[in-house]
């Protein structure tokens, strides 16, 4: 008999912050689709769940109303392991777990039997060097260094931290990218363009930071981010408008530049299978990937789809 219900877990809030990082100090999470900012801005598309097992953390998602349970932060527990793989199995789901990393992937082979492990390449996090963003050195950054040279020639630019002062600057800035992308007509930028909302609406709540990036006193580029961990940041967010050739690159540049003060690596997220986006973060050099994958039942036939969201 299953001790673990889905009645069990709390749908997450703001209020929820408190257990999160409680949670994280010890245990950070391992992929930014964990990161509680995710979880909470991202809330209306993914419902996202969770509950606390112990010292172990689930986290469950409910995007489009597909159940998806997430591998357990904390310490190694098969025996937990085997019961959301069983809940997984009797609420008609055809992945017992997902966002499994390569560790968590190895002690798991090992230890359970008629699995599979399938790998999620779109949902891959880039991580970097914050040095390597902050400074762009050497050969492999000179079309990035030219973009900006060039942007320098034709701007003058101030740099200014989100804050409560320009709150409805920010909030402006975002409808009017929105505009310019038609958010109304793409589900996905849509429901990105609620999680940006949310995230500046509850920037201080979340303990969140940010820049701006102003030509002529307006605002045409925004970066949101935070600390992880003590070595880690992750970019929530960065959008410019596309009037200013090489902006992406500037607002790319300062956020890593206040960041490596602080952090050896900042996570820039995964490129969601989108080929513009992955070609972008490629053109910047990751020091390393966030490898996930989800598991399926390994003894019988299988169809091994992937799934759209977390």
């Amino acid at each position: 008999m299953l001790m673990i219900k889905i009645e069990d877990f709390k749908l997450v809030t703001l209020a929820d912050r408190p257990i999160f990082d409680k949670h994280y100090a010890k245990y950070p999470p391992n992929h930014s689709e964990n990161v509680f900012t995710t979880l909470v801005s991202w809330n209306h598309f993914l419902q996202s769940y969770f509950l606390v097992y112990g010292e172990n953390l689930v986290i469950m998602t409910k995007p489009e109303g597909q159940l998806r349970i997430r591998a357990p932060s904390g310490p190694q527990n098969i025996e937990l392991v085997k019961e959301l793989m069983q809940l997984a199995r009797d609420s008609g789901t055809d992945y017992l777990l997902m966002l499994i990393n390569n560790e968590q992937k190895k002690w798991m082979s090992s230890n359970i039997e008629c699995v599979n492990f399938v790998q999620h390449r779109d949902y891959f996090d880039y991580v970097y060097l914050a040095s390597d963003l902050a400074e762009l050195q050497g050969k492999r950054y000179l079309k990035i260094r030219n973009k900006i040279n060039k942007f320098n020639r034709k701007y003058e630019y101030e740099v200014e931290s989100l804050c409560e002062q320009n709150h409805d600057e920010v909030m402006i800035f975002l409808q009017r990218w929105c505009l310019w992308k038609d958010c109304g007509s793409d589900p996905l930028l849509e429901n990105e363009r609620d999680a940006i909302m949310f995230t500046i609406e509850n920037c201080f709540n979340l303990n969140l930071c940010g820049l701006a990036i102003k030509i002529d006193g307006v605002i045409q580029a925004v970066a949101v981010f935070e600390s992880v961990c003590e070595h880690t940041a992750v970019i929530h967010f960065e959008k410019a408008m596309p009037d200013y050739e090489g902006i992406y690159q500037i607002i790319n540049q300062e956020a890593a530049k206040l960041l490596a003060s602080k952090h050896k690596f900042i996570n820039r997220q995964s490129d969601m299978g989108i080929e513009g986006l992955r070609t972008a973060k490629q053109r910047y050099h990751p020091h390393h990937m966030i490898e996930v994958q989800h598991m399926v039942p390994g003894c019988e036939e299988i169809d091994e789809k992937e799934p759209e969201h977390y």
